[in-house]
């Protein structure tokens, strides 16, 4: 069973303070005379403080300035004392390493890198320890209970219940080892952890069980694709399926003995096609999927069609090509109503819709969309303005936000969305908490009929049940430049601010969401 403590307890009592407050609160202690008792009292206390700061100069781990004996508490890196011989053993064992994960075995950087040059390169780090460090933990966003945890994989509505798959390292607090973690969940916020749904046991997935997406067939059976990452590190795609159909929470998943299904094509790197996606139904009664890839620095989208999810065909040509954009992973194809605010099944097509083509770069680790139409029988998609194309245009997050994937909700008629946060702290900082990454707050994602031009992303409607009070700030009114302060409650509250901007009749009127 999974240790659900990770982090040591922390007790804010224990806590050392900084000061000590003067008995009452009087601010001009009386002045008394001091003994001659007194004064012998304190000078043998002087000469025995120095005693020790001897003893702990010459015996201390390398003249660092901070000394625990308790290693659990250890600064994780440590300033070191102007003893230049000292200063140098402390750098060699406690200076933060600039390590990089995954690029070497296909897939982007995996690792934060925030003190790998610049400003942060020899630089001591603030001196975190495990109490400082518990309460960096979420209280509402998904979080495996320890370990390292990225892309979002198979996210389904199955039987009463969400699934939520991830790519998770069983072992640690950095990238590797990967494996599929498995949750289910009644309302997308609470959440229950299930045993690895797929692990890295077969030739084909020895060096990694990658990103897939999940597909409901119209017999309620469901499929999974995923990149496996073989023994040789060739980049192939894999069949998986529940052991059970029966069993809501799909608890086991066979590997498909004919596993690889797909392999990379001619001219494609063995390092450059992953990320298969959730497949829709065409009219000549096929299924059809797309795979992140490049050429040179083109990113591509290729298509395969399939009646069994065994055989494929690859198509000619590529969904979309976008020059200069690299490498394309985690590639996302979804439909969106133009005139409906519910979310459409994957394999819907018509007039009234819109087709979203995101992908997540490699390059620059950030998710772009676009808005375009789709032709099924060319197997091709043209943005509406080149201009904001896919790669070059618009983000879905401009924080830190990637290698989302949505899934339809045929529970509630939308579509949602989740996505990685890979936070910013160091690999050692991960390491010491026991935990790295979390899922930003799942998000229902709708065209923006105002504009036309762009989707409208909003966080699940079972996130209000978190909510325990409402203040109202009607009618007010906001200056260009100008600050207005909202009472919201203390900053030991956690709020939302749910506001609706009107824009000046200058900008047509339209509402925005913020």
């Amino acid at each position: 069973m999974a240790d659900t403590r990770p982090l040591l307890p922390s007790d804010p009592d224990a806590l050392p303070t900084a000061y000590t407050p003067l008995p009452g609160g009087s601010s001009s202690p009386e002045i008394r005379r001091i003994h001659v008792k007194e004064v012998l009292a304190m000078f043998a206390g002087v000469v025995m403080v120095s005693l020790l700061v001897v003893i702990i100069g010459n015996t201390g781990q390398d003249g660092n300035v901070y000394h625990r004996n308790n290693r659990r508490d250890k600064p994780m890196l440590l300033a070191a004392s102007p003893n230049k011989e000292t200063a140098t053993k402390a750098e060699k064992a406690e200076k933060l390493q600039a390590v990089t994960r995954g690029m070497a075995a296909g897939v982007s950087e995996k690792s934060s890198r925030l003190y790998s040059s610049g400003v942060g390169a020899g630089t001591p780090v603030y001196p975190w320890n495990n109490s400082m460090l518990s309460w960096q933990r979420t209280a509402f966003h998904f979080q495996p209970e320890k370990n390292w945890m990225n892309d979002p994989n198979g996210p389904l509505f199955y039987k009463g219940w969400y699934h939520f798959f991830y790519q998770y390292n069983p072992k640690g607090a950095v990238w590797g080892n990967i494996v599929w973690g498995h949750a289910v969940s009644r309302d997308l916020i609470h959440w229950l952890h299930l045993p690895l749904a797929m692990v890295a046991d077969q030739w084909y997935d020895i060096n990694g069980v990658w990103t897939g997406s999940a597909t409901i067939l119209p017999n309620d059976q469901i499929v999974m694709l995923y990149t496996g990452s073989t023994n040789e590190s060739v980049q192939v795609q894999c069949l998986a399926y529940p052991a059970d159909h029966k069993d809501p929470l799909l608890t086991k998943w066979v590997k498909y003995s004919g596993n690889p299904v797909l392999v990379p094509p001619p001219g494609i790197g063995v390092k450059d096609f992953r990320d298969p996606t959730t497949a829709w139904y065409t009219t000549e009664g096929k299924w059809r999927i797309t795979i992140g890839s490049k050429v040179n620095k083109t990113g591509i989208s290729l298509v395969y069609d399939t009646k069994d999810f065994i055989k494929y065909e690859q198509l000619d040509g590529v969904l979309h090509a976008v020059p200069g954009t690299g490498m394309w992973e985690c590639i996302d194809f979804y439909p969106v109503s133009k005139t409906s605010d519910k979310g459409l099944d994957t394999s819907q097509n018509g007039a009234d819709v819109k087709h979203v083509m995101k992908t997540s770069l490699d390059d620059d680790r950030n998710d772009y969309y676009a808005l375009g139409s789709y032709n099924e029988k060319t197997g091709k998609w043209v943005p509406d303005d080149q201009k904001i194309d896919v790669g070059i245009g618009i983000r879905y997050d401009y924080g830190k936000f990637y290698a989302s994937k949505t899934f339809y909700d045929q529970n509630k008629q939308r579509r949602v969305l989740w996505g990685w946060i890979g936070e910013s702290d160091s690999e050692n900082a991960d390491v010491k908490k026991g935990w790295a990454s979390l899922q930003g707050i799942p998000r229902t994602v709708l065209f923006d009929q105002n504009t036309g031009s762009n989707l409208l992303q909003w966080p699940v409607e079972e996130i209000e049940k978190l909510r325990l009070n409402k203040k109202n700030f009607d009618k007010v009114q906001v200056k260009a430049g100008s600050v207005v302060p909202l009472d919201v409650g203390t900053a030991t509250q956690v709020c939302n601010l749910y506001a609706i901007l009107k824009l000046l009749s200058q900008f047509g009127g339209s509402y925005f969401l913020a």
